[in-house]
């Protein structure tokens, strides 16, 4: 299952974003890939529980991301991920 989503945060995909993004993917019971979107074509997908893949996408505000997961679970997970992303999680705390 896949869901596309624009890069809300002004800051794209970097520090706090990234790592607000990798704590809610990782506490998921399924395991959540993500990749930027270029020219309508999804590139090759990071573990999106991992701060340094996600970062590594170089994803810019605007931008274009497909989030992917398998399970019993993934629309439902899916859902709240791209909600996240859909936000300025900049300006959210990162929990500790």
């Amino acid at each position: 299952m896949q869901r596309r989503v624009t890069i809300a945060s002004a800051v794209g995909l970097h520090a706090r974003p990234a790592s607000l993004l990798s704590q809610a993917a990782g506490a998921q019971p399924v395991a959540v890939r993500i990749a930027k979107v270029t020219d309508g074509v999804a590139g090759e997908p990071v573990d999106a529980a991992s701060v340094l893949g996600l970062m590594t996408l170089n994803a810019q505000h605007g931008d274009e991301v497909e989030l992917s997961a398998q399970g019993d679970t993934a629309e439902s997970v899916l859902d709240e991920l791209v909600s996240m992303l859909s936000r300025d999680l900049d300006n959210e705390p990162v929990n500790a």
